[in-house]
């Protein structure tokens, strides 16, 4: 008996040799040089920078962007870096409201009282709330405001620039340089390098939409800015102060929510500002948008852009339902057990993923949905696992990316599956069951 039992765990190995042999050559055979799948891919080659101003606006920059995902919509050197004047204190505001309490209060240094106009018209020791200072800053753009914000809030004109700086950065920022929190024309060398108080459209846009949707103080940057007159006292009630906003949008063009009107020599007429109708907001950049007399021009500019976002672009659901295809498992353990069957698992988009993408688009855009997963993979897999993407893409740019994952799993094909099988097979042979039982 003790014979039949060598010579039976002898052919074991013999076969166990064997078959693992022919599995693996017959899984390099299945091997295939393309990896991967796409599905409804198109070429979506990046649109060139627009180069025609088909909207004639004065502005030297320009850009519409809306303002829930900071795509540009419409844009005119919106990259190009220029001074922006007053505009700057939208940051100003918003770097003060997170960083300072509307119940500071505020001291006048002998440098905020010498600031030039427009200007409050403090004096040095002239103490106020900070509340009522970032009114007199974004309604009257008063340079002494901005001023004495900055010196409390930042210690110093320059502590505070790097707090801007530093927050730009954050933002995405990249062609920003802040120097003063008023934005007067300023220069300074830093690094080696002579560096201008200045942004482009797109970013100053950036900005904004950070200030009225992102920000944790964003209800009460929009409260500042959206009132129309506001009056207030120095701590000592030995002045009264009156302010008028200055954004002529606010009363003259239906959804106007927010804006900041800016003048120097060396930028010109500079607006940026926000408008919201029912789920759409957009907001909008102006820069170098004309000198002396020309002061209503950035109005004109203005409202040409948002009627341009207003006519041209609505909200449209683009998801797609995508249909996935298993994907080979080599070297995979089959759940009947039989080598001959090949191990085929499935994938898709995670359950907890919002099966919804609503976008901004214009009738004549089109965006493109491309699905990427190998057509195999090598076990072990497991349940969950990441094996791909689907992605949204707009003239080349990506929307949005859902990963894609495995709904189950599979085990390795190895020489202790194959003994396993091999003497559960022999056990259920007539007669082995007796044999074993004997030993």
């Amino acid at each position: 008996m003790r014979r039949v039992i060598g010579a039976l765990l002898v052919a074991t190995a013999f076969v166990l040799l064997l078959i693992t042999g022919t599995v693996v050559s017959n899984l390099k055979e299945t091997e295939t040089a393309n990896k991967k799948i796409t599905v409804e891919e198109e070429k979506t080659e990046k649109q060139p920078i627009q180069t025609k101003d088909e909207l004639n606006l004065y502005a030297q920059s320009a850009v519409l962007m809306d303002a829930s995902t900071g795509r540009v919509l419409y844009g005119k050197n919106e990259e190009l870096a220029r001074p922006m004047a007053s505009t700057t204190k939208i940051m100003t505001c918003i770097v003060a409201l997170e960083y300072g309490n509307l119940s500071d209060e505020v001291t006048a240094s002998q440098n905020a009282a010498s600031q030039p106009k427009v200007h409050l018209g403090v004096y040095k020791g002239e103490t106020f709330l900070l509340k009522d200072l970032l009114y007199s800053l974004m309604l009257e753009s008063h340079n002494d405001a901005a001023m004495m914000i900055a010196e409390h809030v930042g210690g110093s004109m320059e502590g505070f620039a790097k707090m801007m700086n530093d927050k730009a950065k954050d933002l995405g920022c990249s062609n920003t340089y802040f120097i003063t929190p008023n934005g007067l024309d300023a220069k300074e060398e830093k690094d080696g390098q002579v560096k201008e108080h200045s942004t482009t459209a797109a970013d100053l846009a950036r900005i904004m939409n950070y200030c009225i949707g992102q920000s944790p103080k964003k209800k009460e940057f929009l409260e500042i800015t959206g009132t129309q007159n506001y009056s207030f006292q120095d701590l000592k009630r030995k002045q009264n102060f009156s302010c008028n906003n200055h954004n002529a949008l606010l009363n003259s063009m239906n959804g106007a929510i927010s804006g900041k009107t800016g003048f120097t020599g060396g930028a010109g007429y500079s607006y940026v500002g926000a408008l919201k109708d029912d789920d759409r907001v957009f907001t909008i950049a102006l820069l170098g948008c004309g000198w002396p007399p020309h002061k209503t021009y950035k109005w004109s500019d203005a409202r040409k852009l948002f009627q341009y976002g207003l006519e041209r672009f609505n909200y449209k659901d683009v998801f797609q339902e995508t249909r996935f295809e298993d994907i080979y498992i080599k070297e995979g353990v089959p759940p009947s057990g039989r080598l001959e069957e090949p191990v085929m698992v499935s994938c898709g988009i995670s359950d907890s993923e919002e099966k919804s993408l609503k976008m901004l688009l214009a009738e004549d855009e089109k965006v493109t949905v491309q699905t990427e997963i190998p057509r195999e993979l090598k076990a072990p897999v497991t349940k969950g696992q990441m094996v791909g993407s689907v992605v949204y893409l707009l003239n080349g740019e990506v929307l949005k990316s859902y990963p894609v994952s495995l709904k189950e799993g599979a085990n390795r094909l190895n020489a202790f599956w194959y003994a396993k099988t091999i003497i559960k097979n022999y056990l259920s042979m007539p007669g082995c069951k007796s044999i074993f039982s004997f030993y």
